[in-house]
């Protein structure tokens, strides 16, 4: 099996405390701050927690309508908050699922690094285009910067 990667790294002044707990509520957060990227996410099975199976709904600036997701870890302690896409047109028709690792990391400074690896396990040789992946790169930049700036105005998402 093949498979491709992306790497995002994005610094906070926020405590990694905070930020993983307004990354916890991502599917609350998103479709209010990036309504063109994510429609909407709903819970289709389980409680929020760990096994929880949610359906993504893309919005009209993503190339794709929809994907379901798989809750894997949620290790608040660690700071670690781990899913997996396993279907979907957001899997290409070449993938057989897209792992999402998130990890918060604690700076000297106080603040953070919010750090992303995104792994494509690809059926078979092809691997995504270059450019699809230098467009979720940017994406999760972009909805990471956007949900950090409605959590500086909304307190009550990490209190």
């Amino acid at each position: 099996m093949t498979t491709a990667s992306i790497e995002v790294e994005v610094a906070s002044t926020y405590p990694a405390e905070t930020v993983f707990k307004v990354f916890n509520k991502f599917h609350d957060i998103a479709p209010k701050v990036s309504p063109q990227a994510f429609k909407s996410i709903e819970i289709l099975e389980g409680d929020g927690g760990v096994g929880t199976i949610r359906l993504f709904t893309f919005g009209d600036d993503i190339p794709f309508t929809s994907g379901k997701f798989k809750q894997d870890v949620i290790d608040a302690s660690n700071f670690i908050y781990n899913y997996t896409f396993f279907e979907g047109d957001n899997l290409m028709g070449i993938l057989d699922s897209i792992n999402h690792q998130v990890k918060i990391v604690p700076s000297a400074e106080g603040g953070c690094v919010f750090k992303q690896t995104v792994i494509y396990n690809c059926k078979g040789d092809e691997k995504p285009p270059v450019d699809v992946l230098n467009f979720e790169k940017e994406l999760y930049e972009k909805t990471y910067k956007a949900i950090e700036a409605y959590a500086a105005t909304h307190p009550e998402v990490y209190n």
